[in-house]
């Protein structure tokens, strides 16, 4: 039997929180001397239970030599738009588990996380999408929203 290494385990750990969307764009925003340059990355997921909705979100990315290799720790900053892009099934929308995460990136090597999560408001016929960064111990506050009308 193969045993992994230590940067093995540490590799398929990493490429498990990997998040499923697609990158639009980057811009730098700070110079790095060593390493990769800190960076604003847009990315775009398309929501996971509700065909004909995409998200797109801006969030910061550390470099430097700890980003190189995975170690740095993103700002828990991030912006977020969510848009109609095709039909939705109403019918389907009144059927969604609430306060359900529909996308996740890591913002550390372990303990860091900016999600977003999805909330159904039946009064006002709409899709509210959140995000934020938490941590296991102290979070953050930073937030975002956007909404979808789903009527």
């Amino acid at each position: 039997m193969r045993k992994l290494s230590l940067p093995s385990i540490w590799l398929l750990l990493v490429a498990s929180q990997a998040s499923f969307a697609d990158q639009i764009g980057s811009v730098n925003y700070r110079f790095k001397w060593l390493g990769p340059s800190d960076k604003i990355v847009v990315e775009a997921f398309d929501d996971p239970d509700v065909a004909g909705v995409t998200c797109y979100i801006s969030r910061a990315e550390t470099g430097g030599l700890k980003g190189m290799v995975g170690l740095a720790e993103n700002a828990a900053k991030a912006s977020l738009a969510c848009r109609q892009i095709g039909p939705i099934d109403a019918v389907a929308v009144r059927k969604l588990k609430d306060s359900e995460e529909v996308f996740s990136a890591r913002a550390s090597a372990v303990f860091k996380t900016t999600q977003v999560v999805r909330f159904y408001d039946e009064k006002r016929g709409v899709l509210v999408y959140l995000t934020y960064t938490d941590r296991i111990v102290d979070g953050s506050p930073e937030n975002a929203i956007s909404i979808v009308p789903v009527r």
